[in-house]
């Protein structure tokens, strides 16, 4: 079997079976481990999947930066945008992640709700300006980017000092084994700090992000509140997710 043959039959059985085991792979086509696992370096650097011990897992398609996921799912993020808003209720302190599902959640809220929003997205944060009634706290610290978010140390200690009653989450990967993932080292570590200082926390996530990962951990899938997906989840995902004990709401 030509390379480019044997890689193309690893990404279907990735799409079919939602992982993929290297040793299985290389005992079907009598080959060794390390032309597998060489395989995968290479499908892994072209972004084609996440590389994981023993094999890999479906590559998350969320990775991309803020201009290219505004064109991701608009429709299904409109629904979650709008299933995250009706979690939101009157009085509470709630942390408010980056990112285009936040921006819904954002366009969604009530304009006379009376709430405190903290964000270390400057974007959420001036989406929330028409919101008059709701008090804005923005966390500082080093402008990433490709996400549009603060993060860094003056963040992470700002996030100490404030207990929220919810955290409406974005993550790039959400997968059964893997839990709940992003592409970027920092953003996670915020990430992680916003829900170990939220009473509940809730995640929004479009198909595409779903039985995927990326390659930093931000939390196990049953340490949240409830897990948000789109009505039109397949069946087999729905299943797999459910298996983990996560509360999975369907936005309609």
């Amino acid at each position: 079997m030509l390379t480019s043959q044997r890689k193309q039959l690893i990404l279907s059985r990735l799409t079919r079976d939602g992982q993929f085991v290297a040793k299985a792979f290389s005992e079907e086509l009598g080959i060794s481990e390390d032309t597998v696992r060489r395989d995968l370096r290479e499908l892994a650097a072209e972004g084609l999947l996440q590389r994981v011990h023993g094999g890999a897992l479906p590559a998350s398609a969320a990775v991309g930066d803020m201009r290219v996921r505004a064109q991701l799912a608009p429709d299904d993020k409109r629904l979650l945008g709008r299933a995250g808003a009706a979690l939101v209720q009157a009085g509470q302190v709630v942390f408010l992640d980056g990112g285009t599902t936040s921006l819904q959640v954002v366009q969604h809220l009530p304009l006379d709700l009376r709430a405190t929003v903290v964000t270390h997205s400057p974007t959420v944060a001036v989406a929330l300006s028409a919101h008059q009634s709701i008090e804005v706290l923005v966390l500082g610290g080093r402008l990433f980017r490709h996400s549009m978010v603060n993060v860094g140390a003056s963040v992470i200690e700002a996030i100490s000092r404030v207990r929220a009653d919810l955290y409406l989450m974005g993550v790039t990967g959400v997968h059964a084994e893997a839990g709940l993932t992003t592409g970027d080292f920092e953003e996670a570590a915020v990430k992680r700090a916003l829900h170990e200082r939220a009473a509940e926390t809730v995640v929004l996530a479009t198909l595409d992000k779903l039985g995927a990962a990326s390659a930093f951990t931000v939390a196990p899938l049953n340490t949240l509140a409830a897990l948000v997906v789109p009505a039109t989840i397949p069946d087999r995902v729905f299943d797999s997710l459910q298996s983990t004990g996560v509360k999975l709401l369907l936005a309609t």
